[in-house]
């Protein structure tokens, strides 16, 4: 059985996923779907994200790492976590999450991107 190289790139992603102050990019390789989110100072999830989809927290799972920029992530049981450039991170469903500061937050999403902002 041969097995293909296969190359992509975010620039020419499979997928966008548009909404105010972010957007979710999707590139699927094989049975793997990767997501980059992007998102600018200001955008929260439940008022950007959640409100179109008639929700209050994410029910996604997510692991990723962090590119740049930085954002918050508290859980519906009261905790809360930074995510900042570098980290790798994993988030459980049951959360709101919002961009810190000024500059915009990239994160790469390794688990749960095929889910993330998706209008069923």
């Amino acid at each position: 059985m041969r097995l293909d190289v296969v190359l992509k790139r975010f620039e020419t992603p499979d997928e966008v996923r548009e909404f105010e102050l972010g957007k979710f990019e999707l590139v699927s390789l094989g049975r793997m779907t990767i997501g980059r989110a992007t998102y600018q100072p200001g955008w929260k999830w439940s008022v950007h994200v959640g409100a179109a989809l008639g929700a209050t927290s994410c029910h996604v799972e997510h692991v990723g790492m962090v590119v740049s920029g930085c954002a918050t992530a508290a859980m519906d049981d009261g905790g809360v976590i930074e995510m900042r450039a570098g980290d790798i991170f994993y988030v459980p469903p049951g959360h709101d999450s919002w961009v810190v500061g000024d500059e915009p937050y990239v994160s790469l999403h390794f688990m749960g991107a095929e889910d993330y902002a998706a209008h069923d």
